[in-house]
């Protein structure tokens, strides 16, 4: 039953993912429309949630204690790296996340820094400047 509760939450939003997607607009151009990435995930989201529904595991156990608590924590940092994003700015709202993402991943404090501050940089240079994607720099932005 969990499955088919999992897979039919799953199907509402690829829905609902697709349907935004469908009316989304950018300044820049791209080649598949700017509703191409969306409709990308959208789809193969939807046809996994109905192979969820259709076909679910018989032997699905709920997670509980630790796991379940690590979880959703997980899922806060996620939801908070969303909302800070624009206002701190990418480079330092990736580099608090990764940290809080690796120490879920049982990594030291100094390699979640390391891993943090090197995935935060390199991200932004990619996307940035090499890929013409403009990232918000929010606390870092010069006046």
């Amino acid at each position: 039953m969990a499955d088919r509760i999992a897979g039919t939450f799953f199907l509402v939003l690829a829905i609902a993912y697709g349907l935004l997607a469908s009316n989304y607009q950018t300044d820049f151009a791209d080649p598949i429309g700017t509703e191409g990435f969306p409709l990308f995930v959208s789809i193969p989201m939807g046809l996994l949630s109905l192979a969820l529904i259709i076909r679910p595991s018989v032997d699905v156990e709920w997670p509980g204690g630790k796991a379940l608590l690590r979880q959703i924590a997980l899922v806060i940092v996620l939801v908070v790296y969303a909302i800070a994003l624009e206002p701190v700015g990418f480079p330092l709202a990736t580099f608090v996340a990764v940290i809080f993402l690796a120490r879920f991943l049982d990594a030291t404090w100094l390699q979640c820094v390391m891993v943090g501050a090197i995935l935060a940089v390199l991200l932004y240079v990619v996307f940035d400047p090499i890929l013409g994607l403009p990232l918000p720099l929010g606390l870092l932005e010069l006046r």
